[in-house]
């Protein structure tokens, strides 16, 4: 049976996250102490203004916890892994745990990303339920609703829209005109989409500044729904930031298999749930197929 473990990414923070395995590795939690400059278990334990759903703050603790887990599942030497995969920020534990990077590349890289993520502004994201995508740009376009990007494919009950304020709040009117369920989320700027540009150019120099080891196992990119192509490390990650994440196709092609897929979560459930989801509904209703140009992901 095909066993799969989970990353999961920005969103999975909590108050008190990590406290059950900082005090277990104290030389690896000072070191990213001192890389980044803060008290991460202060972070981590006690939320200080908010600062940890701030994006340039998350990233590098989200990572670091997620980071222990993977150490401290070797450590139980528990099940090893057939292939990886990680929501978004969590397709780079995905790739610590396939050998790729070391602890400190990995976090230097989630810093550096974080920061430029957190700097753009002017937009956001919102969960569109329970409405295909082209019934999603038969709405938009109805109402005239231009410069929206599908930055995510969750599940085919959940795609993830992304774009500047103004057109957010265009796409949220039409689609609540039409009783469509819609959720914004609490990001500050259009992730995963056309508007990140500038980040993705500045991001795919910081990367070339790295060496990376080819996966040791499967590595499923969000950008294309498949295994990292080999030499695509640079390119893929920087590509991630804007393309749209699809965790749908990621899971299809893992479920298309002869034998059933068993999976596990690092620190969660949410993407467990996903999971399920998409193990239960029909594969006619697959999102669109993977790797197509960004321009193709608009309405």
């Amino acid at each position: 049976m095909p066993f799969a473990i989970l990353f999961p990414g920005q969103g999975a923070q909590f108050r008190g996250m990590g406290a059950d395995v900082f005090h277990r590795y104290p030389g690896l939690t000072r070191f990213a102490c001192d890389l980044l400059g803060y008290d991460l278990v202060a972070l981590c334990r006690d939320d200080p203004d908010g600062l940890l759903s701030r994006t340039e703050y998350t990233q590098p603790a989200l990572y670091t916890v997620n980071a222990l887990h993977t150490f401290e599942r070797t450590h139980r030497e528990d099940r090893q892994a057939d292939c990886c995969l990680g929501h978004s920020l969590g397709e780079y534990n995905a790739l610590l745990a396939a050998g790729v990077f070391d602890f400190e590349t990995g976090l230097r890289l989630v810093q550096r990303r974080g920061a430029l993520m957190a700097a753009a502004s002017g937009g956001g994201m919102t969960a569109v339920m329970d409405t295909p995508e082209e019934r999603l740009r038969e709405i938009l376009a109805q109402d005239g609703v231009e410069g929206v990007d599908v930055a995510g494919y969750n599940t085919d009950a959940q795609i993830v829209i992304a774009g500047p304020s103004g057109v957010l709040r265009d796409a949220h009117a039409a689609l609540q005109r039409r009783d469509v369920r819609c959720v914004p989320l609490r990001v500050s700027a259009p992730f995963h989409s056309r508007y990140m540009e500038p980040a993705r150019v500045a991001f795919e120099d910081f990367l070339r500044q790295f060496t990376f080891a080819e996966p040791v196992v499967p590595v499923i990119a969000n950008v294309t729904g498949r295994p990292y192509e080999k030499g695509a490390i640079v390119r893929t990650l920087s590509e991630q930031l804007v393309a749209p994440v699809r965790w749908t196709d990621s899971i299809r092609g893992l479920l298309a298999h002869d034998t059933p897929l068993e999976c596990e979560e690092v620190g969660g459930k949410s993407l467990l749930r996903m999971v399920d989801g998409i193990r239960g509904s029909s594969p006619a209703s697959s999102s669109t197929p993977a790797s197509p140009p960004p321009a193709r992901n608009r309405t």
